[in-house]
Order: structure tokens, then C-alpha cells, then sequence
């Protein structure tokens, strides 16, 4: 083993982690993404004892007695219980560097929008977790920018939509910075929550969170399709309390989601808007680039061709954009690390 190599297994392995509202992604440099697991811990109330987190626990949702919470520690893209989100990223740290005294340099993402309170409590929960000081934040659309690809450095806009769980991210990018973004808090957890409301409004049928997903990745569509598809969905009757099935077709899941689809759609004109036009210029010529696990939203990319005009692509691996581009800043660290922003400047 060379010295170099004895240093970094004793230091730990530099990260990178996508801290997503829906799921927390993490790659290692040098061996890829490691870990992709639900933003969930599930805790006993009664001693505060953490029992599962991850996949464990997000199997617990809408099926533990009172006594365990199910507990979702990030919200529209920030931390909504510190406690709880640090001691979920320290079981992450944890299951990828078995040394108990590991401290990898670690670079998280944020979204573009986020206050500097909100940055430093991300900043802090990872050094808690046991990230190397400071850790380094990188902002989710410059992230997914690099990850789906797109030539961040050149003299050129490139425009990323990315849609996560708790936010949506639009920005420009040239020369390395953001010069246009819009961070708006509706996205995939957004669609969950007007698949729910319609359920309700449309067939006095209450749903779990974790059928009103399933409802989305099956039914959701943007766009009309050729030939509507159709499901039976179990829940609750709320006139008389009993189990009850019915049948959903993909048109009447589109009419539900009509909303935060027309949000998406009103934050890209506002970034466009926003954007200079010789690089509005470009962004014409290249198009708009969708990443995030939204951008698997059926015919989404279409809708926003449509309203704006420009051509619009998904991202190759759009669930993974934004964490791979913060792995791609660990492996070329010297050269993306003006992208990066470090606890000392905010």
C-alpha cells in the first residue's frame, strides 16, 4: 500500500451526497454511487431511540403504532429536524466508511434558493455526522448541470430544470456561475400531495403516502397520451371507514397534478424571463435540460416544449444528476472547486 493509499483509508474516502427530501444518494470517489436510499428515520418516541432508517424505515410508513414515528428530517429541500438529520447521515457516513473515526471530505448538495442559516445547518449536520471541516456545499442545479453533462464552464448558457422530492430548481449557468435561477418548493412531493387531495375530493377515498406514489410512478402523466391506461387503487372509504377499490385512469391522475405541473412550467418562463438574452440565444440553440427524479414525469418535457418554445431533453440518468456532478467535483476537486463554496465565505 502505497502512502498515499494508507492516507486516504485512514482519513476516509472523500464523499459526495445528494441529502434529497425524498432520498439521500451517496457516491465515494473512485468507486461511484454507493448508496441510494429513502430520506426516512423511524424513531421510538417514548426513549427517542432511532430503530431503522432508510429502506427499513420508510417500510414502516403508515404501519407502526403510536409509538413510533416515522420521520421525514428534510423538507422542501432543507432541514426540518436537525437532530434527526444528522443522525441519519451519520448511519449513512457509518454504512459507507466502516472506521468509526473516519473523517472524509464530504461535499453535500443545496438547493439554489436556500438562506445561509439554512446552508450552515446543512454545513453543521454533516461535520456533526463526521465530515472532515468544512464541509462543502454545492448548489443542486450547478450540480446537475455537470452531472447531466452540460459544458458549465464555457462562455455559453445552458439552462437545468431539475425537479427533486422538495424542490425545484431552474437556473442558467455560464462561466461556471449561476447567472438566472428560480427555486421554487413544488415538486415531487407537491404531486404526491394533489394525487391525494383528489382522491379525496373526487371518490371520498383516503390514501397512504406511500399509495399516492405508487399512483404517481404509474399513472402520472404531463401529456396526453394516445391510449389512457388504468388502475385499481386501494384505500380507505371516508363515508363509511371500510377498505374500498376503485379504478383511476392516467387522464383524471393528470387532471390532479394539473397544478404543480403549471408551477414547473411558470418558475422555467420566470428564469427565462429573467436571462439575458445572448444567452437566452444559446439556450434556443442547445435547449433546456430536465434532470431529477420529476423529469421521469411522463411527457413533461413536452409540456414545457410547448409552453416556452425551446427544445426541450431529459438528463441520461436523471434520478442520479445532481449527485454525480458533486462526484465529478470530488475526482476533478482542483478544477471544479470554484463551484464549490466552503463554510469560511458565508
Amino acid at each position: 500500500m502505497s502512502g498515499q493509499q494508507w492516507l486516504t483509508s485512514v482519513v476516509g474516502r472523500d464523499m459526495a451526497v445528494d441529502l434529497g427530501t425524498a432520498n439521500t444518494v451517496v457516491y465515494v470517489r473512485g468507486e461511484g454511487i454507493v448508496l441510494d436510499e429513502p430520506s426516512i428515520v423511524a424513531v421510538n418516541t417514548r426513549n427517542d431511540q432511532l430503530l431503522a432508517v432508510g429502506v427499513e424505515a420508510k417500510r414502516m410508513l403508515g404501519r407502526t403504532p403510536a409509538h413510533i414515528q416515522s420521520i421525514r428530517p428534510l423538507k422542501d429541500g432543507v432541514i426540518a429536524d436537525f437532530d434527526m438529520c444528522e443522525k441519519m447521515l451519520r448511519y449513512f457516513i457509518q454504512r459507507v466508511h466502516q472506521r468509526r473515526w473516519a473523517k472524509p471530505r464530504m461535499v453535500i448538495c443545496i438547493p439554489s434558493g436556500v438562506t445561509g442559516v439554512e446552508r450552515r445547518a446543512v454545513q453543521e449536520a454533516a461535520e456533526f455526522a463526521g465530515a472532515r471541516k468544512p464541509a462543502l456545499v454545492i448548489e443542486e442545479p450547478m450540480a446537475a448541470a455537470i452531472g447531466a453533462g452540460l459544458p458549465v464552464h464555457e462562455p455559453a448558457g445552458n439552462m437545468i430544470v431539475d425537479i427533486g422530492g422538495g424542490t425545484t430548481e431552474v437556473a442558467v449557468i455560464s462561466l461556471g456561475g449561476i447567472v438566472a435561477s428560480e427555486s421554487s418548493r413544488i415538486a415531487g412531493d407537491e404531486f404526491d400531495a394533489a394525487i391525494l387531495s383528489f382522491m379525496k375530493r373526487e371518490y371520498s377515498l383516503a390514501l397512504g403516502e406511500r399509495t399516492a406514489e405508487e399512483v404517481k410512478t404509474k399513472l402520472a402523466t404531463a401529456y396526453p397520451l394516445e391510449e389512457e391506461l388504468y388502475a385499481e387503487i386501494r384505500g380507505r372509504d371516508l363515508v363509511t371507514g371500510l377498505p374500498k377499490t376503485v379504478v383511476v385512469s392516467t387522464g383524471e391522475i393528470r387532471e390532479a397534478i394539473e397544478e404543480p405541473v403549471a408551477a414547473i412550467v411558470e418558475a422555467v418562463k420566470v428564469t427565462l424571463d429573467k436571462t439575458p438574452p445572448e444567452l437566452a440565444a444559446d439556450i434556443m440553440e442547445r435547449g433546456i435540460v430536465l434532470a431529477g427524479g420529476g423529469a421521469l414525469l411522463l411527457g413533461l418535457d413536452r409540456v414545457i416544449q410547448a409552453e416556452t418554445g425551446m427544445p426541450v431533453r431529459v438528463a441520461d440518468n436523471p434520478l442520479y444528476s445532481v449527485v454525480l456532478g458533486s462526484g465529478y467535483c470530488l475526482e476533478q476537486f482542483d478544477m471544479l472547486r470554484q463551484v464549490l463554496i466552503s463554510g469560511s465565505n458565508g
